[in-house]
């Protein structure tokens, strides 16, 4: 955690320069592999959004900031020395047997990518908020519905009740300039659907992603520090 309001403005410097807007574009701090820790330091430097992407990740450290009064907004005594509460983003693949547990604590689900995991967020969270995920680069290796299937995707997790707020995406592997011609599909697929949201960009190819229109940049590396490795541990 060294350096993190250091890191975090040169991140904020790197949105800037590839024309983004740092009051409009939503920076979530990635702490998978990390502990509550990396979520107390996020907070302390001025962010307050925080990516998950292990349910067991999630409410441990949800459990541990609760303890200090940070778990929900405005809860504990601590609550206003120590800042607001984290909005927790899930940003990875997601078993629909693991949506109960973090039910409680996500605000936004970024990796929605069938009917029947939105079936299951609408069962515990009704009304949640959600990205559609699609798979832009047609690895198998990747979550993402195809994007021939984007439309009845968004159209059936309306139906649930869900708040679908736009779409995300995970970039190719490679040089970051690789990964435009997925993000740039993203871009269009929003604006046919007509949705606002695209969560597009990480720490290697975040230039890239706010150049072709991302407003929600899920950046760990460029903060934290490669994660550390958790033998054994399931989303």
């Amino acid at each position: 955690m060294d350096d993190l309001a250091g890191k975090l403005a040169a991140v904020r410097d790197r949105i800037e320069r590839a024309g983004g807007d740092t009051e409009r574009i939503t920076l979530v701090a990635v702490t998978k592999g990390f502990d509550a820790s990396a979520v107390r330091a996020a907070l302390a430097a001025g962010v307050r959004d925080v990516g998950e992407s292990y349910v067991q990740e999630l409410t441990a450290k949800v459990a541990a900031l609760q303890a200090e009064g940070l778990g929900a907004e405005g809860s504990g005594a601590d609550a206003g020395a120590a800042g607001p509460a984290p909005v927790w983003h899930f940003v990875g693949r997601l078993q629909r047997n693991k949506v109960r547990k973090a039910a409680p604590h996500v605000a936004l689900w970024h990796s929605v990518d069938r009917l029947a995991l939105g079936a299951e967020i609408a069962r515990w969270a009704p009304g949640a908020a959600v990205l559609a995920q699609v798979n832009t680069t047609g690895e198998e290796t990747k979550g993402g519905c195809p994007p021939t299937g984007v439309g009845d995707l968004v159209a059936g997790l309306r139906e649930l009740g869900l708040d679908v707020r736009g779409l995300m995406t995970i970039g190719p592997p490679g040089p970051p300039e690789g990964a435009r011609p997925a993000f740039q599909l993203l871009r269009e697929l929003a604006e046919t659907h007509g949705l606002k949201e695209l969560s597009m960009g990480m720490t290697g190819d975040l230039e890239v992603a706010v150049e072709e229109g991302a407003t929600i940049v899920r950046v760990g590396t460029a903060l934290f520090g490669p994660r550390p490795v958790r033998p054994g541990m399931r989303h």
